[in-house]
C-alpha cells in the first residue's frame, strides 16, 4: 500500500517505531489518508498515535468566495490542523477543490454527495432524481483530483425510514448528507445507492488509495436524541462495513456522534471501538450541551477531550459559528485552537514529549522567561499580542499581579532554589 521509505518518514514524525506503525496499519487500527496521486507527508490517525484535528471549510449556496476559503485554509494550517475537509456547495466546486488541493500540504477530505446533489440541481432536476451514475462520476473525478479521504453516508439504509417516522426525533437529521440520502430513499423507495454499490466504491478507493470515512448520517443533533435507536442502528451497519473495507484492503475510519450527553460520551466511544473492531474514530465534537450558541468551540473542546480520553482518535473542529452561520477565518482559528487544546490534554497523558512541553513552559513562566515561553504555547501569535498589549515596557511582570507578582515574592524566600 505504501513504500517503506514513506512509512519511515511518517513513523519519525509520529515518534513511533516503523514496526508499530506497520502493525497498526495492517490491523486497521490506524489509517494514513494519502491519495496515490498526491505528494504529501500525512499524519497517522488511530490507536497508539497522538489525537489528530480536522478543520472544515467550504463555500455555501449563500456565500461563495474562493479567496475567503483559501484564507481560512491558511489560518487552519497556521494553527496546525492535521487535515482539512472541503464541504463546498456553492460556486464552481471542481475549481474550488483544485485550488484548495494546490494550497493544502495536508490530507484533504470531501463529502462527494454534496457535489452530486449540487450538479443534479444545476441540471434543473432535484437531487432526488440523481442516479448512482451521477454519484459515481463525482467520486471518480474527485479521486482523479487527488482527494485523500471521502465521507460516505453509507450506513443509513432504507429500513431506517420506519424508525425515523416512528421515533420523531427532537433534532431531526442534522447531517446534510444524511438528510439528502433520507429524502432520496423516501422519494425513490429504493435502497441507499452508496450501500447498494459499496463494492464498486471499494474498488475505486483501493485504486487511488483513498481512505473511506464512514459518515454518521444519523448522528444526534440534540441532547434529547443522544444515543438513541437511530444512532446505534447506523453504528451497527458501519461495523459490518468496516469488515468489508478491511477484507478488500481499503483504509477505513468511522465518524461518530454530534450532540451527546456528557455522561454518555465514554459509553459511545467504547461502543464504537467494540462494534467497529478498533477502527479509528472521527468525532464531531461531541457537543455535550445544546445551549452554547456562539461558544460551541468550547462545548466541542469539552466533549472532544472526554471523547479522546475514552478512545476517539480524530477530532473535527467545531467553530463559534456552528449552527449560526458560515464560519470566517477568525472562527476557524478559534475552533482549531480549541480542538488542539482538547487533543493536547489527552496526548500529554500518553506521550512524554507532549508532557515535557508543559513542564518546560511552566519552568520558563516561573522565571518570567518570555522569550523561551512563547514558542511553546499553542497560539504563539495570540500570546505575544496579549503580552505586548498589556505591558510592553516590562519583562518581569504582568498587569494581573504587577508588583505583587507571586512568583517574584516567593523567589525572595529562597525556597525554590
Amino acid at each position: 500500500m505504501f513504500k517503506k521509505s514513506f512509512l519511515k518518514k511518517i513513523a519519525q514524525n509520529e515518534n513511533v517505531s516503523l514496526n508499530f506503525l506497520e502493525k497498526q496499519l495492517k490491523s486497521g487500527y490506524a489509517v494514513i489518508p494519502a491519495n496515490s496521486k498526491r505528494n504529501i507527508l500525512p499524519p497517522a490517525i488511530g490507536g497508539g498515535f497522538k489525537v489528530k484535528v480536522n478543520a472544515n471549510l467550504g463555500t455555501s449556496t449563500e456565500k461563495s468566495d474562493i479567496n475567503g476559503e483559501l484564507n481560512k485554509l491558511k489560518v487552519a494550517l497556521e494553527c496546525k490542523a492535521d487535515t482539512i475537509m472541503d464541504l463546498s456547495t456553492g460556486g464552481d466546486l471542481a475549481k474550488i477543490r483544485k485550488q484548495i488541493l494546490r494550497n493544502c500540504p495536508v490530507p484533504l477530505g470531501t463529502v462527494p454527495i454534496y457535489e452530486a446533489a449540487v450538479k443534479a440541481e444545476a441540471r434543473g432536476r432535484g437531487f432526488e432524481e440523481m442516479t448512482f451514475s451521477d454519484i459515481w462520476n463525482v467520486l471518480k473525478s474527485q479521486a482523479e483530483d487527488g482527494v485523500d479521504f471521502f465521507t460516505i453516508h453509507v450506513g443509513i439504509i432504507k429500513e431506517f425510514l420506519k424508525i425515523i417516522a416512528r421515533k420523531k426525533r427532537v433534532g431531526g437529521i442534522v447531517s446534510r448528507g444524511g438528510a439528502i440520502m433520507t429524502r432520496w430513499m423516501y422519494v425513490n423507495k429504493r435502497e441507499n445507492p452508496f450501500y447498494e454499490n459499496f463494492d464498486r466504491i471499494l474498488d475505486l478507493a483501493k485504486e487511488y488509495n483513498i481512505t473511506l470515512s464512514l459518515g454518521d448520517a444519523l448522528r444526534p443533533g440534540a441532547i434529547a436524541d443522544s444515543s438513541d435507536e437511530l444512532q446505534i442502528s447506523e453504528l451497527m451497519v458501519l461495523g459490518g462495513l468496516v469488515k468489508k473495507c478491511r477484507k478488500r484492503g481499503v483504509q477505513v475510519m468511522v465518524e461518530g456522534p454530534g450532540h451527546i450527553r456528557f455522561d454518555e460520551i465514554a459509553f459511545n466511544m467504547l461502543l464504537q471501538k467494540k462494534v467497529c473492531d478498533n477502527a479509528p474514530f472521527y468525532v464531531l465534537g461531541p457537543l455535550p450541551t445544546d445551549i452554547a450558541a456562539g461558544y460551541d468551540h468550547i462545548t466541542g473542546a469539552i466533549g472532544g477531550a472526554m471523547a479522546a480520553y475514552f478512545g476517539a482518535d480524530f477530532l473535527c473542529v467545531v467553530t463559534p459559528a456552528e449552527h449560526l452561520r458560515q464560519p470566517d477565518a477568525s472562527d476557524i482559528r478559534d475552533g482549531v485552537m480549541s480542538s488542539k487544546i482538547a487533543a493536547h490534554c489527552i496526548d500529554m497523558l500518553r506521550f512524554k514529549d507532549e508532557l515535557e512541553k508543559d513542564r518546560k513552559l511552566s519552568t520558563y513562566r516561573a522565571h518570567r522567561n518570555w522569550k523561551k515561553l512563547f514558542p511553546l504555547t499553542l497560539d504563539e501569535t495570540k500570546a505575544r499580542r496579549y503580552r505586548n498589549a498589556s505591558i510592553p515596557h516590562s519583562k518581569d511582570m504582568c498587569t494581573m499581579c504587577g508588583k505583587f507578582c507571586s512568583l517574584k515574592i516567593i523567589e525572595k524566600c529562597n525556597l525554590l532554589k
